[in-house]
């Protein structure tokens, strides 16, 4: 009997993955099977159990893949926001690079298309529920962190509580992107969403600074 190594494991765990993504946008959550994902992985429905727990499983594991750098990068913006020089910098570079990896990373783009519009949070995906849930709350929390700290070093006083103004800060940025995915050509996302979130900035008071650009792709 041929033992699976370490690398085996990752390797067949991936090719699960990439065959849930597809079939996931090409038909759905609901009717893409776990037998569908083994046999267009190649593999058993057995070997899907040695890895996920369930289909809410798997799919929270495919949602990782993608936005973990995301989530960290919004992380990172809240927890150094109170050392920080320029929080509101780090904050504004965290949802611009978000917007830009939606954008222009294909498969960044695939996922976030099937976690808005191709999922149906019944009893079976309620873990998926949970974990969207948490991860708003999450960003939320880190937003109002950062304009805490950016209005503090600005000596600024918000006509709201910072958790109301982080809280439309995400629905602006979800919705341009939930939006967005509908109808990629319709509008810039990177640019579109750039001027509305600043404008929003703006609108509670704070004085901004340039920021940082995404790097260029090679021609």
């Amino acid at each position: 009997m041929v033992r699976r190594t370490k690398a085996d494991a990752e390797a067949t765990r991936h090719s699960l993955l990439d065959a849930a993504e597809q079939l996931f946008q090409a038909r759905g959550v609901s009717r893409t099977s776990l037998n569908d994902i083994a046999n267009a992985a190649g593999t058993t429905r057995g070997a899907i159990y040695w890895h996920f727990k369930d289909k809410a499983d798997l799919f929270n594991a495919m949602m990782e893949r993608v936005t973990l750098p995301l989530e960290e990068s919004m992380a990172r913006a809240g927890a150094n926001a109170r050392t920080a020089d320029d929080p509101l910098h780090n904050l504004r570079d965290a949802l611009k690079e978000a917007l830009h990896k939606t954008a222009t990373d294909e498969q960044t783009r695939r996922v976030f298309e099937i976690a808005t519009h191709q999922v149906e949070y019944n009893d079976e995906m309620h873990a998926v529920r949970e974990r969207h849930l948490q991860v708003r709350n999450d960003c939320v929390k880190q937003t109002a962190q950062a304009l805490q700290a950016a209005a503090h070093k600005q000596d600024l006083k918000l006509a709201m509580p910072f958790s109301s103004a982080a809280l439309g800060m995400y629905v602006i940025a979800d919705g341009m992107i939930q939006n967005w995915l509908l109808e990629p050509g319709a509008f810039d996302l990177q640019k579109a969403g750039r001027q509305t979130l600043d404008a929003y900035l703006r609108g509670l008071g704070f004085t901004l600074t340039p920021t940082s650009l995404p790097p260029k792709k090679a021609a």
